[in-house]
């Protein structure tokens, strides 16, 4: 190996803001501890031999911090497609794993960053344990994996959506409407939990939380009987119907995941049969991938892709960088891509939802929250997860 350095960093699966601040924090990073950068093109597709690369230096990485989507361009599709969530198709072809053994050989890579959720790094693992110096950063406006409190782009997402119901309360009061917004999210309902907290909402439906049509009718009618004649309610795209169907708008196949959608269509056209009122619902969609990355996701992103590179510069190959508030740590890959990052029923969040008065169509009238939790207190030593590793400070006299 030539005494050159040299990393490389993909963006795998869809789209979200944040995707170019990560870029940006391993570009200059990089340059500081003297590494050469390329990104490949179209996610793991670029990968393989013959690679598609374009190299990554300060001209070409600047301006792109507030930027959404990312210079790079991602994919969903492909050779190496491989779903996690429900489905379980994460096997890669031996001889798609040897072309990308021949791009690591040929470009002399120290390392590859690759920036994605579930799907793109059960296909890093796979390429780690095929002995490829790979690491990890997590990504997904879903917010859906494991051992990291949040995935960039998730509050970017939650913000969308909050603004969303903000201008639906409007003209909902105005007509007198139940106004019905769905939202992303897949199996896990963190972006419909925090978007219908910050943005009012009346009811919230997630997948994590059983519902019955009754219960938010129930809900509808006790906020008529108190003279509010308008109702908001936000639904997460994964919340299963009544006897656990859930409604997509096509079904997976071999090489993709279904697509979810249209429960949001359903309760309103329910609601408005059973009840005898307006309802209008309105569909997000990809809205919420959008537009630049939140202060929040701009700052989380850049610390990602900073630890990255340090990861790479320690060879920590196989691991994931991820946030344990207010720590960046790191934990194996294998582990973040063994679960899905759902809502607790039981978490303070939903218990001060369920304070306020909120309905998550469990119950047909308000109940008591705080009967059966409490707040525990934070032990002297913090959270210390033991799975989770302190990456540690940069040393100035190495850089």
């Amino acid at each position: 190996m030539s005494q050159r350095h040299r990393i490389g960093i993909l963006t795998g699966g869809g789209d979200c803001p944040g995707l170019n601040a990560v870029i940006r924090g391993v570009v200059k990073t990089s340059l500081h501890l003297g590494y050469e950068v390329v990104g490949f093109l179209r996610g793991f597709e670029g990968l393989a031999d013959p690679a598609e690369y374009i190299p990554l230096n300060a001209q070409n990485t600047t301006g792109i911090l507030v930027q959404g989507g990312t210079i790079l361009g991602s994919t969903n599709k492909g050779r190496f497609n491989a779903t996690r969530g429900e489905d379980e198709r994460t096997q890669l072809a031996p001889d798609l794993v040897e072309a990308v053994r021949r791009t690591f050989k040929k470009l002399e890579l120290d390392g590859v960053i690759c920036v994605g959720g579930d799907g793109s790094l059960t296909i890093a693992q796979r390429l780690f344990e095929a002995g490829l110096p790979i690491v990890g950063v997590p990504k997904t406006i879903d917010n859906d994996l494991s051992c990291t409190d949040f995935s960039f782009g998730f509050f970017s997402a939650v913000a969308c959506a909050t603004d969303a119901l903000d201008r639906l309360h409007s003209t909902a009061a105005s007509h007198d409407r139940t106004m019905v917004l769905e939202v992303m999210g897949r199996h896990a309902g963190w972006i419909a939990l925090y978007a219908g907290i910050a943005g009012g909402a009346d009811v919230i439906l997630i997948p994590e939380i059983d519902w019955t049509l009754e219960n938010v009718c129930a809900k509808i009618l006790h906020r008529r009987e108190m003279g509010k004649k308008f109702t908001i309610i936000v639904v997460a795209e994964g919340a299963k119907l009544p006897g656990g169907k859930l409604i997509k708008q096509e079904e997976g196949g071999a090489l993709r995941q279904s697509r979810l959608g249209g429960i949001g269509n359903y309760l309103a056209d329910s609601l408005q049969s059973h009840m005898n009122i307006e309802a209008r619902c309105v569909v997000l969609g990809h809205l919420q991938r959008g537009g630049g990355p939140t202060t929040f996701d701009r700052a989380l992103a850049t610390q990602y892709g900073t630890h990255a590179v340090r990861l790479i510069e320690e060879g920590r190959f196989g691991e994931m960088v991820c946030y344990d508030a207010p720590e960046i740590k790191s934990v194996k890959i294998s582990e973040a891509i063994k679960s899905l990052g759902r809502v607790n029923p039981n978490s303070s969040i939903v218990i001060a939802a369920k304070a306020m008065g909120l309905s998550f169509g469990d119950i047909p009238g308000y109940s008591n929250p705080f009967k059966d939790s409490k707040i525990t207190e934070l032990p002297a030593s913090s959270k210390y997860n033991p799975a989770l590793h302190q990456l540690p400070s940069f040393d100035d006299e190495e850089m």
